[in-house]
């Protein structure tokens, strides 16, 4: 398997954190996991690149490096107000033109909207921003609370810690679910965020109204037939109370997050085992072959039997995965 490219657009003064989340998840390579990224950045003018934290950047590569890009990041703008270079919006049409997914990393969708691939097109991006965005780019359909939005060609995120979740949200459509947690846990991340989620949505910690413990409870326990009103029952409040927590701090429903985690463990279970789809229903509670199709395909926009054959196990490089594993502290 030839390493997928992923090319960093850097613009100065070029955020720091934006660029390092990319570079983290495509860029870092990490005993026992099988190298599936080459990362490079690159800029309109090579040289001496300045920073937002006050040191300039050596950047060999010019903006030729986004014609053979597989991935073309954009992490983050500064100058949201001005237009951007013309040779800049013309290489990153090509690129999308060529078949290059184009990623903007939080402010980095002010950018985007400029080169016009964001017409009529849904998009998010830090929610500070959100509404100047849409006062500049009326075409474009803004989404301030969202964590993220990939719509398969083109993605955006929020800001902070959203670019790190579209990062691997996006490992995890290339090369599945087992392989995304791979990396996050080597980055010490939470696996999977839903891009859906609300930007502020934030738990923290063990606060007496923390969702965290039922969160535990139920992802212990997806085996069982667990409905709203059993985990409303094991936080102790009333099942409206449940669902009126799971929109504030997760936005969504107690049944699209439960549905959410039952479907994400299939997907472990498909990549890492040869167990019947019919056993796995059963393992993720989903009860029925049938219902876990049904389910898997809403979500996942394939079949189960597809997503196998696409990411199990005997794909070259499981082994090493393992042993990664193994040799984790």
């Amino acid at each position: 398997m030839s390493p997928h490219r992923v090319v960093a657009l850097v613009l100065p003064p070029q955020s720091t954190f934006e660029l390092a989340c990319a570079a983290e998840v495509f860029g870092v390579s990490r005993p026992g996991l099988p190298t599936r990224y080459d990362f490079s950045v690159c800029a309109e003018r090579p040289g001496a690149v300045p920073t937002l934290a006050g040191y300039d950047m050596a950047v060999r590569d010019g903006l030729a490096a986004l014609e053979t890009a597989d991935t073309v990041v954009i992490p983050g703008w500064q100058r949201p107000d001005e237009p951007a270079g013309p040779a800049v919006l013309d290489a990153v049409r090509r690129a999308h033109r060529r078949g290059a997914r184009i990623v903007a990393l939080c402010s980095g969708a002010f950018l985007l909207a400029q080169t016009g691939l964001l017409d009529g097109r849904r998009a998010t991006t830090h929610w500070r921003m959100a509404a100047a965005l849409a006062a500049r780019s009326p075409r474009v359909l803004v989404e301030a609370d969202t964590l993220y939005i990939d719509l398969g060609d083109v993605a955006t995120s929020a800001g902070t810690a959203a670019g790190i979740d579209l990062c691997l949200h996006l490992v995890r459509a290339d090369h599945g679910a087992a392989y995304a947690a791979h990396v996050a846990r080597h980055m010490v991340m939470p696996p999977h965020r839903e891009g859906g989620q609300l930007q502020y949505a934030v738990e923290s910690g063990r606060a007496p109204d923390s969702l965290a413990p039922v969160l535990d409870w139920a992802a212990e326990r997806l085996h069982e037939p667990l409905t709203v009103d059993d985990l409303a029952a094991q936080a102790g409040v009333s099942a409206r109370t449940l669902a009126r927590r799971f929109a504030d701090r997760l936005g969504v429903s107690p049944g699209r997050w439960l549905l959410g985690q039952r479907v994400s463990a299939a997907r472990a279970l498909l990549e890492e085992t040869d167990l019947p789809v019919e056993t796995i229903a059963v393992r993720v509670g989903l009860s029925s072959a049938t219902n876990l199709r049904r389910r898997f395909h809403r979500i996942v926009r394939t079949t189960p039997a597809a997503y196998r054959r696409s990411f199990g196990s005997h794909h070259e490089g499981e082994t090493a995965l393992q042993a990664g594993d193994a040799q984790q502290p």
